[in-house]
């Protein structure tokens, strides 16, 4: 596939060397692609690519801001950090669409109306890009993703933006990608603790490959349709995961339940030391990633950098202490109860409300003997 890749790529540079403004064909054709979401993380929420078809030229390749290199240093760093670099390729159609029917998940196609001179324009910028510094971008996951670029691209052929948000703009980012993750509940547990308070704001941002899919249905130029053609090129297949016990929730829910009935104050401890450590990722990696989806996140309120002090403190101020965390996961539990999440943290709301009394020689239940 790489030397594929790598071949149109080089056809279409020795194509563009011979000529700035290599002049397309009346025939010629734009459309976009939206694909159906993956099973890997990364393809959750589907994919946006950009396609130009000129028979008369022999030219028919998909313009695609979706790429990485797993091979660049400290990879896992630069995602974190908020630095990583996607960068725009090129690819055959044939290519484009091959991959998709392997993985059987569904591709859209909508033919854009545009008069010949504004696909001239198009190809040029996208040309310019690829052969340029802009052929890279620093990925942003709402602000600057592979849909985003596309609707950039696009709306620069405008004096004022023909594509935007048509989708719900009153429901929060978090509400809106909720349901990406039903029967994936191990990523919607990690993605809702590492995500912070601007994932709770409105979801204004065109940045789903669905929600472009509906505003370029609505989109008009000239009083116009922008999509002329709108059709299915690949039919993908609906896979629903088997349901899992080790994929659910009710997994968390035994293990706690485990942890309580236990009733044994070294578990307790090193249990509450270990939210300790996820706390403070959550406080530290805020202050180091340049994702401001990570900034001021609330759920280091439930798994608190204070619990790290629990084991090690005398227990006069161990009372205080967890007097002072019970009164902020009270806090937190009022944050949080009007958020979609709300039912996948609760099992861990009760369960440090439950051991932190029990370590101040409360039982609130009344179910267990004092602690051993």
């Amino acid at each position: 596939m790489f030397k594929k890749i790598l071949y149109c790529t080089i056809l279409l540079f020795n194509f563009i060397a011979f000529s700035q403004s290599p002049p397309l064909s009346p025939e010629t054709q734009v459309s976009i692609f939206t694909c159906d979401r993956g099973e890997e993380l990364y393809s959750t929420f589907g994919h946006t690519a950009l396609r130009i078809k000129d028979p008369n030229n022999a030219l028919d390749v998909v313009y695609n801001y979706g790429y990485f290199d797993f091979r660049t240093e400290n990879f896992y760093f630069k995602f974190v950090k908020g630095d990583l670099q996607y960068f725009m390729n090129v690819t055959s159609y044939d290519d484009f669409v091959f991959e998709y029917k392997l993985d059987r998940r569904e591709v859209i196609e909508q033919t854009l109306n545009l008069p010949l001179a504004k696909k001239q324009e198009l190809f040029n910028a996208l040309n310019k890009s690829l052969l340029s510094d802009e052929k890279s971008y620093t990925y942003k996951f709402i602000d600057r993703n592979c849909t985003s670029m596309v609707v950039n691209k696009i709306n620069g052929l405008f004096d004022t933006e023909k594509i935007e948000k048509i989708d719900d703009k009153t429901i929060t980012y978090r509400t809106l990608l909720y349901p990406y993750f039903e029967n994936y509940f191990w990523y919607k547990l990690g993605i809702n603790i590492v995500f912070g308070s601007k994932t709770d704001q409105n979801a204004e941002k065109l940045f789903l490959p669905v929600e472009f899919l509906h505003s370029l249905d609505k989109a008009k130029v000239d009083e116009k349709p922008l999509v002329s053609k709108k059709e299915i090129v690949v039919q993908g297949v609906k896979v629903q995961p088997e349901f899992s016990f080790f994929n659910s929730i009710y997994l968390i829910c035994v293990i706690l339940l485990i942890l309580v009935i236990s009733n044994n104050r070294f578990l307790f401890k090193g249990y509450l030391f270990a939210c300790g450590i996820l706390g403070l990722f959550l406080c530290l990696v805020g202050l180091y990633s340049q994702h401001e989806e990570l900034l001021w996140n609330y759920n280091a309120l439930l798994f608190n950098p204070l619990f790290l002090l629990i084991p090690f403190v005398k227990e006069n101020f161990l009372k205080k202490l967890n007097i002072t965390l019970l009164i902020l996961i009270l806090i937190y539990s009022i944050v949080i109860v009007t958020k979609p999440h709300l039912m996948i943290m609760l099992p861990f709301i009760i369960a440090n409300l439950y051991i932190l009394m029990k370590l101040n020689g409360r039982n609130p239940l009344k179910l267990l003997t004092s602690i051993k």
